[in-house]
């Protein structure tokens, strides 16, 4: 049984193994610790005390939103997870004139189908800084 929540209580940064598998530099527990609870808004999913996925979003808190991280563990992908997240994410910035996102272009259909429509877009990335 998946259960959610929205706050950080608790959580450790060994709580958060297991995430950003196949990243040629995943960032490290205590980054990814300090990105979620320096985000606007995280839920993270849990199998008993067990953090199986987790989105987090950042926003001006008015009127847009941007969700940088979704992810679920691979070993529990394809059970909805990744969707029921987005979707408590989206319901945490209601009434937001834009929540954006990026994803490799393989992810695209994913996200489509959760109503999201592709944007061009432009960006940096400094793979060094993880």
């Amino acid at each position: 049984m998946i259960s959610y929540r929205t706050d950080l209580d608790g959580l450790t940064e060994a709580d958060l193994a297991g995430f950003f598998v196949g990243w040629p530099k995943p960032p490290s527990p205590a980054q990814h610790l300090a990105v979620l609870r320096g985000s606007y808004r995280v839920v993270l999913a849990l199998s008993g005390n067990e953090v199986v996925g987790f989105v987090n979003m950042i926003s001006d808190g008015v009127l847009t939103a941007f969700v940088p991280w979704l992810e679920v563990r691979p070993e529990f992908q394809g059970r909805g997870i990744g969707t029921e997240l987005m979707r408590r994410v989206v319901a945490e910035a209601g009434g937001m004139y834009s929540i954006d996102l990026v994803c490799d272009e393989e992810l695209r259909p994913y996200y489509e189908r959760l109503g999201m429509i592709a944007f061009t877009g432009m960006g940096l990335r400094d793979r060094a800084a993880i």
